[in-house]
């Protein structure tokens, strides 16, 4: 007759509640760095003191750190002072004897160093999955479950992308490596563009393109085009990563605009049918014919809208970070800023709030190495100047959007303000009015005001009102 033994109910709940961890690879890196310190610069890119699991083992780590960093030797006897007067009943110079012991080859410490981080990554799972529940099960107002989802994205993607293996320093030839490989690619590339191409020729000749990690900002006072501008560049970005056949995306975060709003508008540039006669069902027979023609031919467009009003940085910020895992992301276009929301909307001042929105979007830009382009509005100073250009100190809310962003560019377009002064008719003022209004009708004139990279300067469009659509002045 055979017995079984079963573990008793207790020792299996213990074993369930304990979180993750490996006191032996923690004794053996401890060991090891204490036998040779040479070690511990290869091992502190790994894991830090926060990444142990044993208290006592924390304090180890962090005292052999600060010994090491002011330049001495750390072993059990240079060790023994940091612990004198330990609260804890263990016998602190004895045990570091002890662990050296389990000292191990250079290879085996960095392979413990990756489990023990592995562990505490699991540790951190297991808390932001209580944190869940816990904030879950709160009735608090402020609180709500989209907030909740949106932290706890935020927290898995730190620890998912932040605490990976790795330094946050990049060595000297490592970065010459990657401006060489940019150089080369500017070099190969017949238009000399690096970065995301907007699609219009002499705006990408002043920009080079739409650089990863820039934070461009699109300015305008209502009317001069800024979302027709923005869709545009979107557009092209998009029709580019299809033509190359590159697995990847461009997402548009239209805060004003329905996604239905912006598809008909792309939809009217590329058919060449007015956006007004498409809503109102104005058109011929042939023009629905072209108009489902070109829905077909777009319809595949890596281009994702996502079109929450009032959304939070922090939520955006989310939204993205999910898009680049899911489908790749190229580029993140926000219209726009001032529709926005911080995380602690309005309390300390719209001001205070705008600056936490832009470097948030200049954060994202760098976190995912990718160009944000955001629209902004601009205060009516514009208006009450007998010169209606913008500039920077037109931006509203400026500081902060000046100061964070990488590009500023204004679109101004003189027909505009100059269909405002028309005249009495049958006049000589009215002949030289309509003979000024010819010439400049469809012109834009974007306004580089600032490029940290490059010049700043104008560049002048061409703008089919009817259609949204700014293109290239062909040289004649």
């Amino acid at each position: 007759m055979f017995i079984v033994s079963v573990p008793s109910l207790d020792i299996v709940r213990n074993k369930i509640d304990e979180l993750p961890n490996n006191i032996e690879a923690e004794q053996s890196v401890l060991g090891s760095i204490l036998i040779s310190n040479e070690l511990f610069d290869d091992i502190s890119v790994i894991i830090s003191s926060k990444n142990f699991y044993d208290p006592m083992h924390k304090k180890i780590f962090e005292a052999i750190e600060k010994l090491i960093y002011s330049g001495m030797l750390a072993n059990p006897i240079t060790l023994k002072n940091h612990f004198e007067n330990d609260d804890d009943k263990l016998n602190i110079p004895e045990y570091l004897v002890k662990i050296t012991k389990f000292s191990t080859s250079v290879r085996q410490s960095l392979e413990y160093s990756k489990i023990i981080y592995d562990l505490y990554v699991k540790r951190e799972l297991i808390k932001i999955s209580e944190n869940i529940i816990d904030e879950s099960k709160l009735n608090n107002i402020d609180n709500n479950g989209q907030k909740i989802i949106e932290n706890s994205e935020k927290a898995l993607f730190d620890l998912a992308e932040k605490g990976s293996f790795g330094s946050s320093f990049i060595k000297f030839d490592n970065a010459l490596k990657m401006t060489i490989e940019m150089a080369s690619n500017a070099y190969k590339n017949d238009d000399g563009i690096v970065g995301v191409p907007t699609g219009l020729r002499d705006l990408d000749d002043r920009l080079g393109g739409l650089h990863k990690s820039d934070l461009v900002i699109i300015a305008g006072r209502p009317s001069m085009g800024k979302t027709a501008l923005a869709t545009n560049i979107a557009f092209n970005a998009a029709k580019k990563i299809q033509d190359d056949g590159k697995k990847t995306s461009i997402a548009f975060f239209s805060l004003e605009m329905s996604s239905e709003q912006l598809s008909t508008r792309i939809l009217a540039e590329q058919s060449r049918i007015k956006s007004n006669d498409i809503r109102r069902g104005k058109i011929s027979e042939d023009q629905f014919d072209k108009f489902i023609e070109t829905s077909k031919n777009i319809s595949e467009l890596p281009l994702y809208i996502d079109e929450t009003p009032a959304i939070s940085i922090a939520a955006l910020s989310n939204r993205a970070r999910r898009i680049k895992r899911t489908y790749g992301l190229d580029m993140v276009v926000v219209d726009y800023i001032q529709l926005m929301t911080g995380i602690n909307s309005r309390k300390d001042g719209r001001v205070q709030e705008i600056s936490e929105i832009t470097q948030g979007l200049k954060a994202l830009a760098k976190e995912l190495s990718i160009p944000v382009l955001a629209l902004s509005q601009l205060s009516r100073a514009v208006e009450q100047r007998d010169n209606n250009k913008p500039q920077l100190s037109d931006l509203r809310e400026s500081g902060s959007i000046e100061q964070d962003a990488d590009v500023v560019m204004f679109v101004y377009r003189e027909a505009y303000y100059l269909e405002k002064k028309e005249p009495r008719p049958a006049t000589v003022e009215y002949a030289e009015w309509q003979a000024k209004m010819g010439e400049v009708s469809n012109m834009a004139e974007i306004i580089v005001g600032k490029q940290r990279h490059g010049p700043t300067g104008n560049v002048f469009l061409e703008f089919e009102a009817m259609f949204t659509k700014f293109k290239d002045i062909q040289n004649s």
